[in-house]
């Protein structure tokens, strides 16, 4: 015979057996719901994804347009974002490229403390961009990343990460724009790749990265060249 489930005898305890309940039950609710964080439309072939995993870590090799276009699309879609460790962090350039200020929070400098302060914004922001400090130890990477997990957040990480989900690679860049020595930088064009446990041999695709309107854009669909009266 099966024993009973022996229910708490007061009504306050019933009510906080119940609140724990509920709590257990909206948390793995939460990790069945999860979904990939959205990325632009350009970048989908060449990370191969449906969008970036939540409890994942992605490595760049630099903080600046590259990131503001990741960071762009789940800022647009109301998540909040966080960056640490980035004190040269441009927030206009993040603006236009689709990155909401009023939903980013900055944490320039926080030098040896910077993993303190990434695990504490993970409680809270589900985006966040970090430049480590110093090298990352193997046992901070994982504590952290277990908190990602937990919480469905993603990491984009400016430098090196052990046992990250993928890293992406700028190269072959070429500016738009300028004639003999004049004109105006109108956007940047170059080869965006991506190694991923997924695809361990590599994506990539040639992309504008900043367009002229600060965002990022696929080659074909991207505004022409400009002329320079020469």
């Amino acid at each position: 015979m099966k024993a009973a489930l022996k229910l708490p005898e007061t009504e306050t305890a019933v009510t906080e057996l119940l609140v724990r309940l509920r709590a257990q039950v909206a948390k793995a609710e939460a990790r069945i719901r999860q979904r990939p964080f959205a990325v632009h439309p350009s970048l989908l072939p060449v990370l191969g994804e449906s969008g970036l995993k939540p409890g994942a870590a992605y490595v760049l090799e630099t903080s600046g347009s590259l990131l503001h276009a990741l960071l762009a699309e789940p800022s647009q879609e109301g998540h909040w974002c966080g960056v640490v460790g980035l004190p040269t962090f441009a927030a206009e350039a993040a603006q236009l490229a689709g990155v909401r200020l009023d939903r980013l929070v900055l944490v320039p400098e926080p030098a040896e403390q910077w993993l303190a302060a990434t695990a504490a914004l993970a409680e809270v922001v589900p985006v966040l961009a970090v430049r480590p400090f110093g090298r990352v130890r193997e046992s901070d990477a994982a504590r952290l990343m277990s908190r990602l997990r937990d919480r469905g957040s993603v990491l984009l990480v400016v430098g090196d990460w052990p046992r990250a989900e993928a890293r992406f690679t700028l190269t072959e860049p070429r500016w738009h724009g300028l004639g003999n020595g004049h004109g105006r930088l109108a956007g940047r064009e170059l080869q965006v790749g991506v190694i991923s446990r997924r695809y361990p041999a590599g994506r990539s695709a040639r992309l504008v990265l900043p367009s002229s309107n600060g965002r990022i854009a696929a080659v074909e669909s991207a505004a022409p060249q400009l002329r320079v009266a020469g």
